[in-house]
């Protein structure tokens, strides 16, 4: 995992509508950058449903969120459609950018192995630095957790 005080790594990926969203394009605000798994699956979709719930606050704040996995862009819009997500879901296909926040590597479920997205979250802080570090969240708290450490920020 990065650590507070660490440079977020900079990237650029398509969101839901195929356009080219950066970490760069939030300068200056905070950001939340939240790997998940797999679209449309009941982690990840009780998580991205606790932003989408909290949406109100973060807007106060000014907060940009960004979901991150290594679906293509196709299955993002489908999720974010049937969730009605008002915040930006990036396909990170190849695991690129996941790898550079240490949140892909190899995973082992029902008996298989494979490379996949780990549930980490990053707040990247106006500076563009780590401001806070969420390894393995648990989905069902984790948007009032963000909100609670932006409140200490």
């Amino acid at each position: 995992m990065l650590d507070v005080g660490d440079d977020a790594p900079e990237f650029t990926l398509d969101n839901q509508d195929g356009d080219a969203v950066s970490l760069s394009d939030f300068d200056g605000r905070h950001v939340v950058v939240y790997f998940y798994p797999r679209a449309d699956t009941p982690g990840c979709t009780t998580e991205a449903c606790g932003f989408r719930d909290d949406w109100d606050e973060y807007e106060e704040r000014d907060v940009a969120v960004l979901g991150i996995s290594d679906d293509p862009v196709d299955d993002l819009a489908d999720f974010a459609a049937d969730y009605d997500l008002p915040f930006d879901l990036l396909s990170d296909e190849d695991g690129a950018v996941a790898s550079q926040y240490d949140s892909y590597g190899e995973k082992q479920m029902f008996g298989n192995t494979f490379d996949g997205v780990f549930r980490n979250t990053y707040l990247v802080g106006p500076d563009g630095r780590i401001a806070a570090v969420f390894p393995d969240v648990d989905p069902e708290v984790h948007a009032d957790e963000v909100l609670a450490a932006l409140d200490e920020d």
